[in-house]
This record gives structure tokens, sequence and C-alpha cells, in this order.
């Protein structure tokens, strides 16, 4: 695996995330049997928890673009090493239902084998969305 290769990428994720392609083609990047993990307040999103596989990943994509309004999305800073990707920013965004925004800091951790991301962890202000949610 090469640096390069996963900083790449990770930069095309986030530009296809941020605009609107779909997400089964930015799901390819990702491993058919991929770790998903979002740690949170059960029952908050759907998302909030564990998954498994590219479908996951699909319905993390698609959920998200249903249930919530992006208000800003900013990029601190990606690093990278020949395993692993982290991005670390800053988000806002309005939950659909309830019009609450949320305001958290992130990071995104993207773990890679054989060039595709096998592992997928975002942390962010779990208090925040739950309140959110409510």
């Amino acid at each position: 695996m090469s640096v390069q290769h996963n900083l790449s990428t990770v930069q095309t994720f986030l530009e296809g995330l941020g605009g609107g392609h779909p997400p089964e083609a930015l799901a390819t990047v990702f491993a058919p049997d991929l770790s998903l993990e979002i740690p949170g307040q059960s029952g908050a999103f759907p998302w909030v928890g564990r998954g498994a596989g590219r479908e996951a990943m699909i319905a993390f994509i698609r959920d998200l673009r249903d249930l919530t309004e992006p208000l800003a999305f900013d990029v601190e800073d990606i690093l990278a090493n020949e395993g692993r990707a982290v991005v670390v920013g800053s988000l806002r965004t309005r939950v659909r239902r309830t019009g609450k925004v949320i305001v958290s800091p992130f990071v995104l951790i993207f773990g890679f084998t054989d060039q595709l991301v096998s592992r997928f962890q975002m942390l962010e202000d779990s208090h925040a969305v739950a309140e959110a949610a409510r």
C-alpha cells in the first residue's frame, strides 16, 4: 500500500460525497467485508453503531443524505501512512426531522487492506448528535 494511494482514495471519496455522487459509486473503494463503526447513542440515527460490508456504507451515505442537510463540512487535515488515513475536521448538519443543528468536530479513520478501505470509523460529538435527533 502506498501513502499516496490512501490519500488519493480518501480525497476522491470526500469529493464524491460532497458532490452528491451515488452511494453505490462511492462504496466501490470499500472492501466487501468492510467494518464500519460510528459510536453513539443507539437509535439516534440508523447508522450509529456497527455495520459490515459495502452495503453498510451505502446505507450510511443514503441515510445521511435523507435524514440530514449538510451546512458545513470543513476538512482541516488528512494524515496517512501505508495502512491508514485519518481526516480531521468540523461539521455543521441540520437534522431534517427536528430542524436542530449538530455542530461537532470529527475524525474519520480509514483502514486499508489490499488497496481497499477495510475499516471505517467516524468519531464525532455523539452527545450533540443524540440531542439533535430528539
